[in-house]
């Protein structure tokens, strides 16, 4: 089946529409009055029913040698919206049809053009917000693939080890045989476990953290947040309790992706809507990443969740003395203001460092590893040749849907479903 898509964001001087699929050179060639040679780049009519749709700037891949794998076209148009229009009617009324979110993507990786982890990464390079986001999808996929590589290549020779140890009983192999196979499998455990120890700091670098502002009423704290979005995100005022319920703002914290929140006064309350603001404080703190604790002179700093980190700030710092050695801001006048935001960024930083090595970002790619290495866990506990090698081909079955090698369609379609159209 062909099909196309705009692969550029609307409301530009120029869209890009992306034919795929057998067929979809005859198309172009039909519109465009014959064909233009591959990959070199033609500016040519296209006409429709005796009309000139517009003039557009051809270029065609034949298979193979396309994104897709298949036979496809790229025809750079005005960007009107009636020009794609005109042009998405006539695609229709020739056998096109348009590309529902991530299809081409996922032709290219039926075809062998994408592994299911550069799918992954690159929908990731698409969503990036920051560039700490953008060097993780960019760099974390190489060195992610290059583990895979080695998972399993150690993968592959310990599974025959074990074959021969099942098929040959009585050949008396010797027993540095075994002790090196089980050598090779504790190593290759500990290596992905070490992985796995990096995941959440990728999870969250790809997800986005979430700093919570927490304090007493008056504290300043949704002063400070506007101070720190630099914009009027929440209403200030002298009376307590104005601020009944989180209200967050996205910031960029030396390329870390930061939700901001700010939250209710902790105080006891009769007031059933302020209370309910107390008690959805607490829980938004209790999930957050890291907490912001602050107090105005004369104000004792709330009580926080345990298991959760905690930088406990002084404000309005201009209207009294700050305890020695705390941080202390005045979101009012900007003291300590840049002091804050470093030292924000680098909590930002530390919570989100990946190592520069290979980063499961995504939950999917976690539970595939989190999979082979308890596959490899019981297989270290088992003495019986037979079932260690039920356990290794477990592993190395869990491993091949990491890398897309083998899976079934619901963790295809929960993949390439999050792309966007164009994709």
């Amino acid at each position: 089946m062909i099909i196309f898509a705009p692969i550029t964001g609307r409301g530009g001087a120029v869209t890009v529409v992306r034919l795929s699929g057998h067929g979809s050179l005859a198309i172009v060639a039909s519109l465009a009055g014959g064909l233009p040679s591959p990959r070199h780049a033609t500016l040519r009519p296209l006409r429709w029913q005796g009309r000139v749709l517009d003039n557009a700037l051809i270029t065609v891949f034949p298979a193979p040698a396309s994104f897709t794998g298949e036979d496809s076209a790229e025809l750079s148009l005005h960007g009107g919206r009636a020009v794609l229009a005109a042009l998405s009617s006539a695609l229709v009324a020739l056998g096109a049809r348009p590309a529902e979110p991530g299809e081409f993507s996922r032709r290219a990786f039926m075809n062998g053009k994408l592994s299911l982890l550069a799918a992954e990464a690159m929908a990731d390079l698409i969503a990036a917000e920051t560039e700490a986001q953008r060097r993780m999808a960019v760099e974390g996929v190489d060195a992610l693939q290059a583990a895979c590589t080695g998972w399993r290549e150690s993968l592959r020779q310990s599974l025959a080890t074990q074959e021969a140890l099942i098929d040959f009983p009585d050949e008396d192999l010797p027993p540095a045989v075994e002790r090196e196979l089980l050598s090779r499998i504790t190593h290759l455990r500990d290596d992905m476990a070490a992985a796995l120890a990096r995941a959440s700091a990728a999870v969250r670098l790809r997800e986005g953290l979430e700093f919570v502002i927490l304090g007493p009423p008056n504290a300043g704290k949704s002063t400070l947040l506007n101070a720190l979005a630099n914009e009027d995100v929440a209403i200030v005022s002298e009376a307590p309790g104005t601020t009944r319920d989180a209200l967050g703002v996205r910031l960029d914290f030396a390329g870390v992706p930061v939700q901001l929140v700010d939250t209710a006064g902790l105080r006891p309350s009769q007031d059933a809507i302020e209370a309910e603001g107390v008690r959805r404080a607490g829980v938004r703190a209790a999930r957050a990443d890291f907490i912001i604790a602050l107090a105005a002179p004369g104000q004792s700093f709330a009580a926080t969740p345990p298991g959760v980190e905690v930088l406990r700030v002084s404000t309005k710092a201009d209207l009294g003395a700050t305890p020695p050695g705390q941080l202390a801001v005045s979101a009012l006048h900007g003291h300590g203001l840049d002091t804050l935001r470093a030292t924000l960024a680098g909590i930002a930083a530390r919570l989100t460092d990946t190592k520069s090595a290979a980063t499961l970002a995504r939950p999917r790619q976690v539970a595939c590893v989190r999979e082979t290495a308890d596959s490899l866990t019981r297989a270290l506990a088992i003495s019986e040749p037979e079932l260690r090698g039920e356990e290794l081909r477990s592993a190395a079955q869990a491993l091949a849907r990491l890398v897309g090698t083998i899976g079934v369609e619901e963790v295809l379609d929960a993949v390439f479903a999050g792309f966007c159209i164009g994709k």
